[in-house]
């Protein structure tokens, strides 16, 4: 019997890193740290600092409150490369555009007054 069907292997699973709890690829382990993070937190404050039970809680929530600002803000769901280039544009400006001059005069090329 002979097919006109040709089989080829198309490895579409090793496009995707995978999902852990709705979270793509690695985003995972930023959730982790930032509650390891703040419960690192909680205990110094409370136990080695003495500081109240509530004031501990809420400065603990903050590394966590960054990590899963961080994944969904920059991460999830964007772009690979998205947050390195948001950060960069915020330290550095603009990457290879030009630079964009907000006042313009325009004159003459053959005027004789200059600037």
């Amino acid at each position: 019997m002979k097919t006109d069907l040709r089989l080829t292997d198309t490895n579409a699973a090793s496009d995707s890193k995978g999902r852990t709890w709705g979270l793509e690829g690695g985003l995972f382990w930023w959730l982790v740290g930032g509650i390891g993070a703040g419960i690192t937190v909680f205990f110094v404050l409370l136990v080695m600092l003495k500081s109240s039970f509530l004031t501990s809680c809420i400065v603990a929530l903050l590394p966590v409150a960054l990590c899963l600002a961080y994944i969904f803000g920059l991460r999830q769901g964007k772009p690979p490369g998205y947050d390195c280039d948001c950060f960069e544009h915020w330290i550095s400006g603009s990457g290879f555009a030009p630079e964009v001059q907000n006042t313009r005069t325009f004159r003459h090329p053959l005027s004789e007054e200059m600037p």
